[in-house]
C-alpha cells in the first residue's frame, strides 16, 4: 500500500469506517451492503447455479416444468435440455389461464399474487407478468443497495432530503380478480414502501399521500409544492425516467404563479381535493412570503436554463434513467440543471429486477449494470445487430450461454428464468457486454428488441407503426390520396415528448389534397390504433399528441441519395422506418409543407385491452 494510501485508510479507520473492495463505506450500514455485492459477484456462477436449483426446487409441482420432464431434477444440464426458450405468445395460454382465475399450480407451485403490466404485445394490449408475494423482497433488496454504493460517490447525503417525482398509474383487476398494474406501482402501494423505517439517506420531500394518488395533477402539484417548501434541503432531484423530471419541470413552468401564491398564503390550492394530500402538505405549509417572492422572481425570468439548480442550489446530481431510449433527453435536462451529473442506478423491469450501476456517477454514455446472481437465472442468446432476420421454421433453436461465458464486446439478448415461474424467458433487451466486476458480467442497454418509438414507458415496434398508418391511410382514400413512403421520430425537444410521423403523399390524376381536418383526423386515428401503454400515457401527461409532418414529392428519394452517399447499398436500401440521426431529421424538417396534431386523446380505460 501506498504511504498516502495508508494514511488515508488509517484516518478512515481512526474515524470508525469500514474500508471495503468498493471503497470506504459511510456507515457500518452501508459495508454489510458493500460486502455483500462483493460476495455475490465474486462467486457469480456458484451464486446462479444455486438460485435456478432453488427456483426448481420450489416449482418442481408445478405444471409448467412437469410437462417439460423436470419433475424432481433442479440440475443446470437437464433444465437447459428439457425446458425451451419462450416469448410471451409462447406463454400466453398459461398467463391466461391464471388471469382467468385458475388457481392451480400452472408455472409455479407459490400462489401467483398479482400481475405487473409490461408494455404491449402485437395485438396492442398490455403483458401480465405473474408475480408472487416474495418477489417484493428481492426487489426491496436490490434497492437497499442503491444509496451504500451512492454513497462512496457523494458524500453527506443524509444531511438533506431527496426530491423525487414517484407516481402510481391506474391499474385493473384480472377476470379470475388479480390485480394488474406497472411494477412500480405495486412497489409503492406495498408496505415495502409505505412503511419502510426511517433512512436518512432516503428521505423525500414529497409526503406518501401524494405519490399514491392517482390524480397525477393533484400528486404533481404536491409533490412539485412540498419540493420548493424544501428547496434548501434538497440535495438530489430525480424521477424513474429522464421524460418524467422534465414533466415535473414542464409543470412548474405552467402553475408556478399559484404555487407562488400558496407558499405566500400557507393555504393550498384548491385544486388539490384529496383529503389525505390536504392533510400531509398542511403539516409541512406556513405562509412565506420570501420564499413565494423567489419562486416568481426565478420562475418569471425569461431563460430557464439551470432552472433546477436555481431553485434547489444545494443539489448535487439527478437521479434519472437515461440510457437506452431516455438519452434523447440528455441535452434539454443539462439545459435545466447547469450541467448536473446524472446518476443511473439500476437496471430492472416488471420481469425481474437485475442489477446495479457500481460507478452511479459516470457519465451516461459509460453506464454498465452489474447483474447480481440472486435476482434470478440469467442466460444469453448471441445478437449479431447485422445479421439477416430469419422467420419461421428456417430459425435454428436458440443457442444460449451461462452469463459467467459472456464475451465482452458482444451483444446478446437476455433471457431469464425468475422465482415466480417464468422459465427461460426472453426480455427482448439487447445489452452488450462491458467488462466484469469480479465474476459478475456488466452490461450497456443497448436497446429493446424491435422497438422504434419510445417516449416514457410506451414501446412502439415497426409492425405496430405500420398497422397504425395503414388505417390512418385509409382516411385518405375518398380523396384518391395515398401514402407513398413515411417515416419517425419520438421528438424529445417538446415537453412532454411526442411522436412525429412524415408522410409523403400521392395524389391520383383527378384527386384533391385533403385538407389540414382530415389529417388531423388522421393523426388521432393512429393513436388509437397504438397500445395501451401508449394510450394511456397519451390520456395522463406523459406523451404529447402525434404529430404528421407532410413533406414534398421527392423528399425520400433525398434521404436514400444521403444514405448512399454514405455508403449504403442502392440494392438494399429501405426507407427507414424510424430516424434519429440529425442530418436526415433536418433534411426531412425543411422540406415540410404542412404539420398536424391529433385534436384529442385516443380512447383509453384501464379495465380494457
Amino acid at each position: 500500500m501506498a504511504p498516502a494510501a495508508a494514511a488515508e485508510a488509517a484516518a478512515t479507520a481512526a474515524a470508525g469506517r469500514r474500508v471495503t473492495a468498493l471503497g470506504v463505506a459511510a456507515c457500518e450500514r452501508d459495508a454489510e451492503k458493500l460486502e455483500f455485492i462483493e460476495e455475490m459477484t465474486k462467486g457469480f456462477d456458484a451464486v446462479q447455479e444455486r438460485v435456478l436449483a432453488e427456483i426448481l426446487g420450489r416449482n418442481n409441482g408445478a405444471e409448467y416444468l412437469r410437462r417439460h420432464g423436470m419433475e424432481g431434477r433442479t440440475d443446470r444440464e437437464s433444465f437447459k435440455a428439457r425446458v425451451p426458450v419462450v416469448t410471451y405468445e409462447d406463454l400466453r395460454p398459461e398467463i391466461e389461464r391464471i388471469a382467468n382465475g385458475d388457481r392451480s399450480n400452472i408455472i409455479s407451485s407459490h400462489p401467483i399474487t398479482e400481475f405487473l403490466t409490461s408494455s404491449g404485445t402485437s395485438a396492442g394490449e398490455r403483458k401480465l407478468m405473474p408475480t408472487i408475494a416474495d418477489e417484493l423482497n428481492r426487489r426491496q433488496m436490490l434497492y437497499s443497495l442503491l444509496m451504500p454504493v451512492m454513497n462512496l460517490y457523494v458524500p453527506g447525503l443524509d444531511k438533506g432530503k431527496g426530491l423525487y417525482f414517484l407516481f402510481i398509474k391506474s391499474e385493473t383487476k384480472t377476470p379470475g380478480g388479480l390485480p394488474a398494474r406497472p411494477v412500480l406501482t405495486s412497489y409503492y402501494k406495498s408496505d415495502h414502501f409505505k412503511h419502510r423505517p426511517h433512512d436518512p439517506y432516503n428521505v423525500y420531500t414529497s409526503p406518501n399521500a401524494a405519490i399514491l394518488c392517482t390524480d397525477s395533477f393533484q400528486s404533481m402539484y404536491a409533490q412539485m409544492l412540498c419540493g420548493l417548501l424544501a428547496r434548501t434541503e434538497v440535495l438530489r432531484v430525480g424521477a424513474v425516467f429522464a421524460s418524467g423530471l422534465l414533466r415535473a419541470i414542464r409543470f412548474l413552468q405552467l402553475h408556478w404563479k399559484e404555487l407562488a401564491r400558496d407558499i405566500e398564503t400557507g393555504t393550498l390550492s384548491a385544486k388539490v381535493v384529496e383529503p389525505s394530500i390536504r392533510a400531509a402538505v398542511a403539516e409541512v405549509l406556513r405562509p412565506d412570503a420570501e420564499l413565494a417572492r423567489f419562486v416568481a422572481a426565478e420562475c418569471g425570468r425569461d431563460s430557464w436554463e439551470g432552472i433546477i439548480t436555481r431553485v434547489w442550489p444545494n443539489t448535487k446530481y439527478l437521479d434519472v434513467i437515461v440510457t437506452g431510449a431516455m438519452a434523447q433527453y440528455i441535452p434539454t435536462l443539462k439545459y435545466y440543471s447547469g450541467g448536473l451529473p446524472m446518476a443511473c442506478t439500476m437496471y430492472a423491469s416488471s420481469e425481474c429486477y437485475f442489477g446495479l450501476n457500481l460507478r452511479p456517477m459516470c457519465d451516461p454514455s459509460e453506464v454498465s449494470y452489474t447483474i447480481m446472481p440472486n435476482m434470478g437465472y440469467f442466460e444469453l442468446l448471441p445478437h449479431d445487430p447485422d445479421a439477416k432476420p430469419v422467420s419461421g421454421d428456417d430459425e435454428p433453436p436458440p443457442r444460449l450461454v451461462d452469463l459467467a461465458d459472456a464475451e465482452v464486446g458482444r451483444e446478446y439478448e437476455l433471457v431469464i428464468t425468475t422465482y415466480a415461474g417464468l422459465c427461460r424467458y426472453r426480455v427482448g433487451d439487447i445489452l452488450q457486454v462491458t467488462g466484469f466486476h469480479n465474476a459478475a458480467p456488466q452490461f450497456r442497454f443497448v436497446r429493446r428488441k424491435n422497438v422504434l418509438l419510445s417516449i416514457d414507458s410506451d414501446k412502439t415496434d415497426e409492425a405496430e407503426l405500420q398497422a397504425a398508418v395503414e388505417r390512418a391511410a385509409r382516411l385518405l382514400a375518398p380523396y384518391d390520396a395515398c401514402i407513398a413512403e413515411y417515416t419517425s421520430q419520438a421528438d424529445a425537444a417538446t415537453i412532454p415528448g411526442h411522436y412525429v410521423v412524415y408522410w409523403e403523399l400521392m395524389v391520383r390524376e383527378g384527386g384533391v389534397w385533403p385538407e389540414a381536418a382530415v389529417f388531423e383526423r388522421c393523426c388521432l386515428e393512429m393513436e388509437e390504433a397504438l397500445n395501451a401503454v401508449y394510450r394511456q400515457g397519451r390520456n395522463g401527461d406523459a406523451i404529447g399528441p402525434l404529430e404528421i409532418r407532410v413533406v414534398r414529392g421527392g423528399t425520400f428519394e433525398e434521404v436514400m441519395d444521403y444514405a448512399i452517399s454514405r455508403g449504403a447499398s442502392i440494392n438494399q436500401y429501405k426507407a427507414p422506418r424510424c430516424v434519429s440521426f440529425g442530418p436526415i431529421i433536418e433534411l426531412l424538417n425543411s422540406r415540410v409543407l404542412s404539420k398536424h396534431l391529433s385534436p384529442a386523446c385516443p380512447r383509453y380505460s384501464p379495465h380494457k385491452k
